[in-house]
């Protein structure tokens, strides 16, 4: 079956989401259409196919032992100089982001794994392009902000033309679902967030 490239995030509702996809793509970022506007529980990982079901059973694990939390981003920061990146603040959910990445990156679990950074929930909108879009990215949207109720998280696959896809959703507080193969119809509730 090989490997694919798995990551875990809590998706940005709309009108939020596309909003900040669209200032993204605006600002020059060539990824901003393939990756949906998120902030990441577990970065871009890549293992084998065939672990697929023990994570999805790992995450709903996770999922139903988490509960709905508010969510608020307001204002701008960035990582530069040591990354390239400008991003939306996480000023409320940033603590429960830490403790859901912590049990996704579990080492007991099976997608237990390092970080090159520490972990800072953020919403990327810029990466990796010039410095004066990075500038003008982190004035435009220096004022910026959207609030909600975070109710769960999604697993994503990296495509091979490297558009992120969601695979399934998993709600907080909900039942274990037994894992579900890629393709197949989600069930249950979806999140809004």
């Amino acid at each position: 079956m090989g490997t694919v490239t798995l990551g875990v995030s809590i998706a940005v509702p709309e009108p939020h989401g596309s909003l900040l996809q669209e200032r993204r793509a605006g600002f020059g970022d060539p990824a901003a259409h393939g990756i949906p506007t998120h902030v990441t529980l577990l970065p871009p990982t890549e293992v084998d196919a065939v672990s697929l079901p023990a994570i999805e059973l790992h995450l709903a694990e996770v999922a139903s032992a988490g509960r709905p939390f508010p969510m608020r981003l307001s204002g701008t920061g960035t990582f530069r100089p040591v990354s390239p990146v400008v991003f939306v603040q996480v000023v409320e959910g940033a603590d429960a982001c830490t403790w859901l990445q912590k049990q996704v990156r579990d080492a007991s679990g099976p997608i237990a794994r390092e970080l090159q950074f520490p972990y800072h929930p953020h919403v990327t909108v810029a990466h990796g392009i010039d410095d004066a879009a990075m500038d003008r990215a982190y004035e435009e949207l220096s004022d910026y902000a959207a609030s909600w109720s975070c109710t769960g998280y999604a697993l994503y696959e990296q495509g091979a033309d490297a558009v992120w896809r969601k695979l399934r959703e998993f709600t907080f507080g909900g039942p274990t679902i037994p894992p579900q193969s890629a393709g197949r119809d989600v069930r249950g509730t979806l999140p809004t967030c």
